[in-house]
């Protein structure tokens, strides 16, 4: 049976695999980006179980939404579909691993590949916020070849040409010109 499920504890995930389906509405989750806004629910499915060997969550799914911004050149407002499947696997921090006043061991390639969790188990929100900040490009544009505004006037150059020069040049600097 599929439930929605916004908690996973290793109490319960010790027990039995847990099936999950939900619809994180906007205002679900925190983005912690005043200019990513969700604009349609994120539906997310999958399943959570714990490995005993490894002392592991691994919670693996898809997930699939609506994401509006601003376009990182124009300012426009920019619609970003997210459509991803993911497979993550957690541990648990242990006290030991605090390394205050100890120095930095370096990470093994298998603990990138691995998220931590404090506390009773991993809350669904974040695996989501994760994903979903993780699969948005890191620039963000109305379209590729969107050419911004003009630093003199503020005019998008997407709709109008504004004449101004590209490059002002400092009066200071205009005898290097001629070299």
């Amino acid at each position: 049976m599929l439930g929605v499920c916004l908690f996973f504890d290793v109490k319960e995930l010790e027990l039995r695999k847990v099936p999950f389906q939900a619809s994180l509405e906007a205002g679900a989750i925190e983005w912690f980006d005043e200019k990513l806004k969700q604009t349609t629910a994120i539906e997310v499915t999958g399943t959570a179980e714990f490995d005993a060997l490894f002392e592991e969550i691994r919670v693996y799914g898809h997930l699939a939404g609506t994401m509006g911004s601003e376009c990182d050149r124009c300012l426009a407002a920019v619609e970003l579909r997210v459509d991803d499947e993911f497979d993550l696997r957690y541990r648990p921090v242990h006290p030991e691993w605090e390394t205050a006043g100890k120095p930095e061991t370096p990470l093994d390639e298998q603990d990138v590949e691995v998220g931590f969790y404090e506390g009773a188990g991993v809350a669904l929100e974040d695996i989501v916020r994760e994903q979903v900040l993780l699969s948005l490009p890191m620039q963000r544009l109305c379209r590729p070849e969107c050419k911004g505004i003009c630093p003199q006037c503020g005019e998008n150059r997407n709709e109008k040409v504004c004449g101004c020069r590209d490059k002002q040049v400092d009066e200071r600097w205009a005898a290097l010109k001629n070299i």
